[in-house]
């Protein structure tokens, strides 16, 4: 019977090999992604606006924003690996129509932690964040159809 399923849902006919067998033997119910993506969704938007709290404490304040904002992204960028599942999204996030926008946002991440961290920089530090904006902003709409056309359009008449 389970053959027979395989066919009809447009899978191989053949018996499933045991990395197969550990997928689905690991997969998630539906509810359960959704609740790992709204739990992990909800604390990317607390890890954020903790960052933006911490921003006006003297000295280490845009430090604290910018780690507590990058791991908020990160966490954010994560809970939708629970609704695709994260090798989906890792194929998604590197297509070609979103390479260039994954590579800046992720390194932008990156940037954005060793300016708080090694190099210390608390200019820097703000840079990445606001590239960090744009570039989630740039790979975000990416999802939308149409929605780059419409921004670049949209941009082109105000600035002309």
């Amino acid at each position: 019977m389970d053959k027979l399923k395989r066919v009809l849902r447009g899978q191989d006919a053949e018996e499933p090999s045991g990395l197969a067998e550990v997928i689905d033997a690991t997969s998630l119910s539906w509810g359960t992604r959704v609740k790992g993506f709204v739990a992990c969704f909800v604390i990317g938007c607390l890890c954020s606006v903790l960052g933006s709290c911490l921003l006006w404490i003297p000295k280490k304040g845009l430090i604290l924003f910018a780690v507590f904002y990058t791991l908020g992204n990160i966490a954010s960028i994560g809970s939708t690996a629970f609704l695709m599942g994260p090798m989906r999204q890792l194929k998604k996030m590197f297509e070609p129509t979103r390479l260039i926008a994954t590579v800046v946002m992720l390194l932008c991440l990156v940037l954005t932690l060793c300016s708080a961290f090694w190099w210390h920089n608390a200019g820097l530090a703000l840079l990445f964040c606001i590239m960090q904006f744009f570039a989630l902003a740039w790979y975000s709409i990416s999802f939308i159809p149409f929605a780059r056309d419409a921004v670049k359009k949209c941009f082109s008449v105000c600035l002309t």
